[in-house]
């Protein structure tokens, strides 16, 4: 299927040196604002309480969220969670421990107007099970990157797959600069996303390198940087829809799924557009450039020598 049909090559490669630039650029500084300014985690990875309260009508998170910053919490996280209920999350309070703060904060919802507040259940996430979780996450996506590895090489050869790899580290550095820079809150819900980033740059870079692939074998009068450029063009229509529709998707979970999807939605959303740049602009530059030629994939033809006559 074919939304459109581009019949002249778009010459990508052209200017793939100035948008190199720019991603080593835009790379660079990601890498600044996440050693500079850090991961805003949440509770999960940090340690803390969380506060889980039911209702038979609801207030409003804007409320609740002011009577919380009033009793002293500010840095408070409320999101509806499930119906009728209310997921609180309170980071580390030194001298106060979980029985102490959950009693606190059922207080300051009972003097709200509505329906009376009813605890459901109470949870501690200690700083040494955040640690954990960040360990595990970071372990997670070391294997990631390393079964994509093993995957391209054996599928392709290894200039695709370290070209596929630099890509999906510059997609997942750059998502996790943002969160750096405007200090989104990093939470497992967002490392699930950055995850289903790597996953879903790869699929992208697959499909263009397995264009590639079969246009080296089938156009013979063309230098790599053709190969490549036709390989892209002929792969428009089908990038158009296939990301169009994901990231219509995603786009409508950030903005009508609410905050308990926002961040998820959001870290998708970036991974969405800068996967797509990196498949054209990052891993198919570096690709040519690391010698990529039609002898890798087209084995010469053996000449068969005649047998001698006695």
């Amino acid at each position: 299927m074919e939304f459109f049909r581009q019949r002249n090559d778009i010459p990508f490669m052209r200017h793939a040196l100035k948008f190199n630039a720019v991603s080593t650029i835009t790379f660079l500084l990601a890498v600044f604002f996440i050693v500079v300014r850090g991961l805003n985690f949440s509770v999960e990875f940090t340690g803390g309480t969380l506060v889980e309260v039911g209702y038979s009508e609801p207030p409003r998170l804007e409320t609740v969220r002011h009577a919380l910053a009033t009793g002293g919490y500010p840095d408070a996280q409320a999101q509806n969670f499930g119906s009728g209920e209310i997921l609180i999350r309170l980071p580390n309070r030194e001298g106060l421990d979980t029985a102490q703060v959950s009693q606190h904060v059922l207080g300051m919802l009972q003097s709200l107007e509505g329906s009376e507040p009813q605890l459901r259940r109470v949870e501690f996430v200690g700083p040494q099970i955040g640690k954990e979780l960040a360990s595990d996450g970071a372990m997670a996506l070391l294997l990631v990157v390393f079964g994509i590895i093993v995957y391209l090489a054996l599928r392709f050869e290894w200039r695709f797959a370290v070209s596929t790899i630099v890509a999906n580290l510059h997609d997942v550095v750059i998502i996790l600069g943002f969160f750096a820079f405007f200090q989104w809150e990093f939470s497992l819900p967002v490392l699930a996303a950055v995850l289903a980033v790597l996953g879903y740059s790869v699929n992208e870079s697959v499909i263009v390198f397995d264009r590639v692939r079969e246009t080296f074998r089938k156009k013979r009068n063309m230098n790599t940087a053709q190969i490549i450029d036709h390989a892209i063009t002929a792969m428009i229509s089908r990038t158009v829809i296939t990301h169009g529709s994901t990231l219509m998707m995603v786009l409508s979970m950030l903005i009508f799924g609410g905050e308990v999807l926002h961040y998820f939605a959001l870290a998708l959303t970036i991974g969405i557009i800068f996967g797509v740049y990196s498949s054209i602009f990052v891993a198919s530059p570096m690709a040519m450039w690391l010698g990529t030629s039609r002898e890798h994939f087209v084995k010469p033809k053996k000449e068969k020598q005649d047998e001698a006559v006695v």
